[in-house]
């Protein structure tokens, strides 16, 4: 009898690494699949990984692209920022890796997808609302968050299946990234009362050690969209990448910010969004310019709004639609050099 089939959003890191192995056990054949939205990680070694430890085919999917122009785009013209600080940087991701993975689940006929998200964030729900509104009779599997591993448990349970454990010491920091940004909790940083130390930032220079002269940078917008630095056109992906590094240098983009999480609890997060701070002051610069009074003073209002959708895992919705095709309207006119 052929087992049924089960897409794992697999990161090449132990918990999900073990998850394969449970999977396994439960009597799955799992698909391990890989979404790079710019993490910057050795993708090949990742799949490698996936098969190593038990996966029937371990798929990497380059998302950089769609991820830029299909969700990053709309919360840069959205001026996307949850309780007016944080750009949305993980929560921008979690839709589009959903999509791929339930893209992935049709074409091999899977009954299932896993994911590894902690029951205290708002991954979990990201995710299962997500899925649940493309595939309604998706099964869902979450063996971190139902079994409440600790560490220990995992490394034991590792260890049982043949699966690799890092030796190297492990970061006190839970840590996320992509293009528009890179998110820090965990550590020390859940002690509101310490400032977050040096090894807590990697995108972004020390003021004090930033450089001593400015650069000054253009940024083309047509209809909204931003086309060039400096005059040099490139793919949206492309030049907040390089912007990125551009902006970080001058440690600009550096957030700290205690958020309240849509499961219902504080959360102190650093994040770091060199370009996406350019982006967003430069976009609504440019909107400053070519808005008229009316929509200037109405757009926040859709802002606000389109920023909990985003925050709360809603991005396949009717109002998420709706807003899109209202921001899709006030660009048009945003056209000029910031």
């Amino acid at each position: 009898m052929e087992k049924e089939k089960v897409v794992l959003a697999y990161s090449g890191g132990l918990d999900t690494s073990v998850e394969i192995a449970w999977l396994k056990n439960k009597g799955y054949d799992v698909i391990a699949c890989c979404i790079d939205v710019g993490e910057g990680k050795d993708l090949e070694a990742i799949k490698e990984k996936g098969l190593k430890v038990g996966a029937v085919e371990s798929i990497v999917i380059d998302a950089k692209h769609e991820f830029a122009e299909e969700y990053v785009l709309p919360a840069l013209q959205g001026h996307a920022y949850y309780e007016n600080k944080y750009p949305l940087v993980s929560a921008l991701s979690r839709p589009l890796i959903v999509k791929k993975l339930v893209e992935v689940a049709k074409e091999h006929g899977a009954t299932a997808i896993a994911h590894g998200c902690t029951g205290k964030g708002n991954d979990q729900v990201r995710f299962e609302v997500g899925i649940h509104a493309l595939v309604p009779e998706m099964k869902i599997e979450d063996p971190i968050r139902d079994l409440h591993w600790s560490r220990e448990e995992e490394i034991e349970y590792a260890k049982e299946n043949g699966i690799p454990v890092p030796i190297s010491k492990k970061s006190p920091y839970s840590i996320d990234e992509n293009l528009w940004g890179r998110a820090n909790e965990c550590g020390i940083l859940e002690d509101p009362w310490q400032s977050a130390p040096a090894d807590a930032y990697d995108r972004t220079v020390a003021l004090e050690d930033t450089p001593d002269t400015p650069d000054v940078i253009e940024i083309t917008f047509d209809k909204g969209v931003p086309t060039k630095l400096d005059g040099e056109e490139l793919p949206l992906e492309e030049l907040i990448m390089k912007l990125d590094k551009l902006a970080g240098k001058h440690g600009i983009g550096r957030i700290d910010h205690v958020e309240n999480r849509l499961v219902g609890i504080k959360s102190r997060e650093v994040y770091e969004c060199p370009a996406a701070t350019v982006l967003l002051a430069a976009h609504k610069d440019m909107e400053d310019l070519t808005h008229e009074r009316d929509l200037a003073h109405f757009k926040p209002i859709i802002e606000q709004k389109l920023s909990e959708l985003i925050y709360n895992g809603l991005w396949f919705s009717p109002l998420m639609d709706a807003i899109q095709a209202f921001l899709a309207e006030t660009q048009k006119v945003v056209n000029g050099v910031v």
